[in-house]
């Protein structure tokens, strides 16, 4: 099967041409519109309509147009157990999360070891505009208009050393501010980890926003990863520390329970969790479910990273 490159989509298939702000006065008025909004001027831009309101299509596997998920639902129901396990309770209580200042730190194997301020990396990296699907474990799913940079972009710069192998991702531990992190319900700080080939693949995002806004708070602000073709529980958020290594980082729900969830994490509908079938999945603010793809629709991209492995013993 054909699978549509997310990243290669024109922005006329994306969003409703009624719906483009003009780029150039866009850019021109930038200015004035940090100022009032007390923001700097290399916060990321973006095409897309102000809060999105799902009408909106973008080029999905096997070339049919899929909504955009509305700019509500997308900030409403989310993952986020630092602040609670209910859906609603993120967009409810990360507003408690001071987002500056905000440093990231990125050491281990590498040759140039830095802290960088997240606005630095703001600016140090143009963000590019990433249409990918979000798919979680509880067989729902979403299709996000990211905005961000290749997390490629910033190992790069550090030059990992040749013992490099994976990359370790640690969020920010402020249990006076993220009320879930009081509690005992996972091990915290959060942390997550990828293969050096994965870090490096071209889908993988450190994203700094989402339907040309900066990133809420909820959703992972100022910083949080997104890779496409695992489960979003892989996109780890807040991100104070990169860290690349040797050995096999540890993850978070693979600590917490292992039988459940392993360290590639990647969408598999033939491997089911041992409490529900993968096969299928909903979009949020839809009623109808559709068969999972492999990989998320990713293949066409992504298999070879796997190729020999037994993606039922490594899932």
């Amino acid at each position: 099967m054909l699978i549509r490159r997310p990243d290669d989509i024109p922005a006329s298939e994306i969003t409703d041409e009624r719906l483009f702000w003009s780029r150039r006065s866009f850019i021109g008025a930038l200015g004035s519109v940090a100022a009032a909004a007390g923001l700097t001027a290399t916060l990321p831009l973006s095409a897309f309509a102000e809060r999105g309101p799902g009408g909106e299509v973008a080029r999905g596997p096997g070339g049919q147009d899929e909504p955009l998920t509305p700019f509500e639902s997308i900030t409403t129901y989310n993952n986020y157990y630092e602040f609670g396990t209910d859906k609603s309770d993120p967009s409810r209580h990360a507003h408690a999360l001071t987002t500056r200042p905000w440093t990231v730190a990125v050491d281990g194997e590498v040759r140039k070891p830095k802290v960088f301020d997240v606005d630095e990396l703001i600016a140090r990296y143009p963000a590019e505009e990433r249409v990918y699907r979000l798919r979680c474990v509880e067989a729902w799913s979403m299709v996000i208009p990211w905005l961000g940079f290749p997390l490629a972009k910033l190992l790069s710069d550090v030059q990992p050393t040749s013992n490099a192998k994976y990359v370790a991702f640690t969020t920010v531990h402020r249990p006076a501010e993220m009320r879930g992190q009081r509690g005992g319900v996972l091990p915290w700080p959060y942390v997550e980890g990828l293969r050096l080939d994965e870090a490096m693949h071209p889908l993988t995002l450190l994203s700094t926003g989402l339907y040309g806004k900066p990133l809420p708070s909820q959703n992972g602000a100022p910083l949080r990863l997104v890779v496409p073709w695992k489960y979003g529980f892989k996109s780890i958020k807040a991100i104070v520390r990169i860290r690349l290594t040797r050995d096999e980082p540890p993850t978070t729900w693979n600590l917490a329970t292992p039988r459940e969830y392993g360290f590639y994490s990647n969408v598999n509908p033939d491997v089911d969790h041992p409490r529900w079938s993968q096969k299928r999945e909903r979009r949020i603010g839809t009623l109808r479910r559709r068969p999972t793809l492999m990989f998320n629709g990713y293949a066409d991209r992504v298999a070879s990273l796997y190729s020999g492995m037994d993606l039922r013993k490594y899932f």
